[in-house]
């Protein structure tokens, strides 16, 4: 993509369709008289006569206790510098939505017009009754220091610059677990500090608090070592002065166990790195391009332990993993500040949670066997589900134990399990397809190309590295297109019925008509549907020229389906394909089959669309808790639709035994884990969160996913083809451009999926 281009989508996703990335919504009915009376006058005066009886009620009737201010004046915004308080404003509101999606509190950001520190910190400190912590954000130093220094002191609740101790945090917990691989211990470890601003200066504090010894570092800024001996220094840089008589990075790399950049990119250099003692740790941080590259540190050092701060490579130092869940732990118990023990304690669980065992959820996320504590494995992965379950306990006791909690927890169980649910709010499924498809992608044929959405998504597809697109089509439409888009990549473009490719489209042809010259194809029909882009896709994939397909933007489902039905069949031991669609709903991901082919299935087909859903479910990290759906509950009807449902639930509990699997069930019931509990103690799903719902029949699913989507504006990935030998799937007609590429990153790992299985049959053959 061009810079010129990501700069026009950049300012494209931030304008429209409404400016901006935040909002606010109403937490309480208002659609009546009466909620209006009690959402304000006269309602509204009962609680402000409470709050001012006691102060601390502020948390129990308002909003504050779940909204921290990101506040900046602009001064040092990202690596854009001093651009002023409205220019920073797009950074502070994506602060905003990292809070919200990972940790669900509301950020609100503040931009403040002044670089004078008293005016800043007064503003702050008028404003705060507003919220229940503050973080600062982009400050330049030495200013932050003691803007952050003082509101601590001077505020009775959460203070936080984040550019200082986010990293801190993250690179201290990748660190204690770097040196325990290394086998070398942090009281005698040689380190360097490349960069002497607030993060470089927050980072090496932390470090010395969990053992480094000041003898045993060196700091550096643009003008070289910072010594002892050198004058004007800041109180900051002179607490990291050393007493060495170096002058240069070169010089103080030689025999250095570690390096920390946070400096500039490509000032390391491989004869530096040599010089490292054995098992060298290197933490090259800074962005976009970190000090030395990440394949030229592995190379020139085989025995080297790398993190960076980009997601391209293993070991990403990634604030996301710190700010949100330790702001959720002191907001919490009320801490009236984030202390030294607070922070400690988030590194402390970070590093533990890193040792133990990852969940399938993360391995597939990132397409990996398994992910294990090691040189690739020093810190979590940003998608790791356990993130804010494991630190934000972590964090409110601390609060705890370090007497700053006002409010402490009593019961840790509930409170976990409150943090679980919190955790189900946002797009995680969405990021989890897309980040598990870039890993290894894979050859998707876009059967439409001719259109201009289908364009748009085999672009972004491209952009992202979900796939690499084959373009079906008009060759002279599909290269206007292009240019239109400024879609530039060399990506495969074939017209099937162009000259160019009759060769192909003959073989395709002979290929067709022998697979169903007994089922009336003749080699003149079979030459005809050749012409047809979704005969001819479905024959790239059987044929091997092509690993997945999507079509169906265009056309009716039925009119794309035969064709892929025809060419490519079911799969061996599969009696019906189906689909199952993903909602990405409130209370989090549910899969719903079969959404889209099975009008009224028996109670065998029930039952094989159900095992082939919970496959589904499965594939993306999720275990399946399955609600076998009827308009009754439990043998409390004995008609035939009733019936079918109990006996394919039947079927389930026969053949797999270990499937948590119930019904027939109303679906309030599967909902409600306590109504279920309530009234069917004896169900295997009594009690629990059901994720994953069967229902009798196509026109009961069809019509469910479609309102759930249309009245709750819940994103939809699907629906997902089971029970094909290769993987196509099926657009909804006039899927929009997102619901594309979803469904290309589907296809992904569908192929990826079925790569993996053939591979492990070949071994075991």
């Amino acid at each position: 993509m061009s810079k010129e281009k990501q700069r026009r989508e950049a300012l494209l996703y931030h304008a429209k369709p409404q400016p901006g990335k935040i909002k606010i919504v109403p937490t309480k009915p208002y659609s009546t008289q009466r909620d209006l009376a009690l959402a304000y006058s006269p309602g509204v005066a009962e609680p402000c006569l409470e709050i001012e009886k006691n102060k601390d009620d502020v948390y129990k009737y308002t909003a504050k206790g779940n909204i921290v201010a990101i506040i900046s004046n602009g001064t040092a915004v990202l690596g854009l510098g001093d651009i002023g308080p409205e220019a920073s404003k797009p950074v502070m509101e994506g602060k905003s939505l990292l809070f919200k999606i990972f940790a669900d509190i509301d950020g609100i950001d503040i931009e403040l017009d002044t670089k004078d520190v008293d005016r800043f910190i007064e503003t702050v400190k008028t404003i705060a009754p507003t919220f229940g912590g503050i973080n600062l954000e982009d400050i330049k130093a030495p200013e932050a220091f003691e803007i952050e220094r003082r509101l601590k002191e001077e505020l009775d609740i959460p203070v936080m610059h984040d550019d200082q101790h986010g990293t801190a945090i993250i690179s201290a917990a990748a660190l204690l677990n770097a040196l325990e691989i290394a086998e070398k211990k942090i009281e005698d470890v040689r380190i360097v500090v490349s960069g002497a601003g607030a993060a470089a200066v927050s980072c090496t504090k932390l470090y010395k608090a969990f053992g480094a010894k000041a003898e045993n570092i060196v700091m550096l800024d643009s003008k070289g070592v910072i010594r002892s001996d050198r004058e004007n220094l800041s109180v900051e840089k002179a607490e990291f002065a050393t007493d060495r008589k170096i002058d240069t990075l070169e010089e103080a790399m030689v025999d250095a166990d570690v390096f920390i950049g946070l400096s500039i990119a490509d000032i390391v250099s491989p004869e530096m790195l040599s010089s490292m003692a054995e098992n060298p740790i290197v933490f090259a941080m800074a962005n976009p391009n970190p000090e030395i590259e990440y394949d030229l540190a592995c190379k020139t050092r085989k025995d080297i332990i790398m993190a960076t701060g980009r997601s391209d490579h293993p070991n990403q130092v990634n604030n996301v993993l710190g700010f949100p869940f330790i702001f959720r732990g002191a907001l919490d118990v009320r801490a009236t500040k984030i202390n030294e023990e607070m922070k400690m304690a988030a590194v402390r669980a970070l590093a533990d949670l890193t040792r133990e065992p990852v969940p399938e959820q993360v391995n597939i996320a990132y397409d990996a066997t398994r992910l294990t504590f090691g040189r690739n494995y020093i810190i979590p992965k940003p998608f790791d589900p356990r993130l804010i379950t494991k630190i934000p306990p972590a964090v409110a006791k601390a609060a705890m134990d370090s007497g700053v909690a006002k409010f402490p927890i009593q019961d840790w169980d509930r409170y976990e399990e409150e943090l679980y649910q919190r955790s189900g709010n946002d797009n995680k499924v969405v990021r989890l397809l897309h980040n598990r498809a870039k890993v290894n992608p894979k050859r998707i044929v876009f059967a439409e190309a001719e259109l201009l959405d289908v364009m748009k998504a085999a672009q972004i597809v491209y952009e992202e590295g979900i796939a690499t697109p084959i373009l079906l089509g008009n060759k002279e439409i599909i290269e206007h297109l292009k240019k239109e888009l400024e879609f530039d990549a060399e990506v495969p473009i074939i017209d099937p019925r162009s000259d160019e490719f009759s060769e192909m489209r003959s073989r395709y042809a002979l290929k067709l008509w022998e697979l169903r010259k007994r089922k009336g194809e003749t080699k003149y029909s079979a030459r005809v549907n050749m012409g047809k882009r979704n005969y001819f896709g479905a024959m790239m994939l059987k044929e091997g020229d092509a690993d997945g397909m999507i079509s169906g933007y265009s056309r009716a489902y039925p009119k794309v389906l035969r064709p892929v039905f025809e060419v490519l069949g079911r799969a061996k031991n599969v009696q019906n394909a189906s689909t199952v669609n993903i909602m990405i709903t409130d209370r989090g991901p549910l899969f719903l089959a079969d959404t889209s082919i099975n009008i009224n299935p028996n109670a065998e087909e029930l039952a094989e669309i159900a095992q082939m859903t919970a496959n589904v479910a499965k594939t993306f990290g999720f275990n399946p808790i399955m609600a076998l759906l009827s308009y009754a509950n439990f043998g409390s009807s004995n008609h035939p639709h009733a019936k079918k449902v109990r006996e394919a639930v039947k079927i389930l509990h026969e053949r797999n035994p270990d499937l948590v699997v119930d019904g027939e069930i109303q679906t309030d019931f599967a909902l409600d884990p306590e109504m279920s509990d309530k009234n069917f103690p004896f169900s295997k799903i009594s009690g629990k969160k059901v994720n994953t719902f069967v229902f009798p029949n196509l026109e009961s699913a069809n019509i469910t996913y479609k309102l759930l989507k249309g009245l709750n504006k819940a994103d939809s990935i699907g629906p997902i083809m089971v029970g094909l030998t290769k993987a196509a799937h099926i657009l909804q007609l006039g899927a929009s451009v997102d619901e594309m590429v979803n469904m290309a990153a589907v296809a992904v790992i569908d192929a990826q999926e079925r790569e993996k299985r053939r591979k492990a049959r070949m071994q075991g053959e």
